[in-house]
């Protein structure tokens, strides 16, 4: 199955620090190019770490209560809250290590990959680890914009004819805003949760409906079983005995 690759939707002219880069020029890149995150990287290009609009709040979130500093200092994700709170350079001030994704990963591992770890931008990296691109929130969402009639038309090559070898008007797929139906019986019960499967892997997909029935129930068959040889009788046969 074709999945359009993030080397086709990422930001290639990336806004990146070094490490070593003050507090207030950081805060000036932000604003200036109006983005909400950046990489952070070596002079070997490189990609050390992460730096999002968050972590620059919480430059001007440090604790000033008398104690509370001590307190927060019990867990460690408020110890790396106070850190930030304190951090004058790029270098101390963004997450490390960052989460990368390279050009070729598809769009959707990409989108997987953004909620599991519910950040809202990924730097591309090639096979060196240097940086080559970014990829947002944004533009991941751009998948969802594909026509209905590409979809279904993707549906019916790589999932009915290509996987199940199943002909197309046996099958009826509809698509409407992104959610593809799938109606029709199928020869195997199995092969009912592989066609939903494959289909919402096809990009764009929003859902899937399930309306398809089976003629033969394959969940409980049974594989043929062998007779089990009679001891001695092809040596029998063999030494004519």
């Amino acid at each position: 199955m074709k999945h359009r690759k993030i080397g086709h939707v990422m930001t290639g002219d990336v806004v990146a620090a070094t490490p070593d880069m003050p507090y207030k020029d950081i805060v000036t890149l932000l604003t200036g190019h109006r983005i909400s995150g950046l990489p952070v990287v070596d002079g070997d290009e490189k990609v050390l770490g992460v730096i999002s609009e968050t972590d620059v709040v919480m430059r001007q979130a440090e604790p000033t209560a008398p104690g509370l500093l001590e307190r927060l200092r019990l867990t460690p994700s408020a110890r790396r809250a106070a850190a930030k709170a304190r951090a004058r350079t790029a270098g101390e001030l963004m997450t490390s290590p960052a989460i990368t994704i390279r050009a070729y990963d598809s769009v959707t591992h990409g989108a997987r990959v953004l909620a599991e770890h519910r950040i809202g931008r990924l730097p591309v990296v090639d096979e060196e680890d240097r940086l080559v691109g970014i990829v947002t929130r944004r533009d991941l969402l751009g998948v969802f914009l594909r026509p209905d009639s590409d979809i279904r038309a993707e549906v019916i090559d790589e999932v009915l004819l290509r996987t199940l070898w199943v002909t197309p008007n046996t099958i009826g797929v509809t698509v409407t805003d992104g959610v593809v139906t799938l109606a029709g019986r199928l020869e195997r019960s199995s092969e009912v949760p592989i066609a939903v499967r494959m289909t919402r892997q096809v990009d764009g997909v929003v859902a899937v409906v399930d309306h398809l029935t089976y003629r033969y129930d394959d969940a409980h068959a049974k594989p043929a079983v062998t007779a089990p040889a009679v001891p001695g009788a092809a040596d029998d046969w063999r030494g004519g005995h």
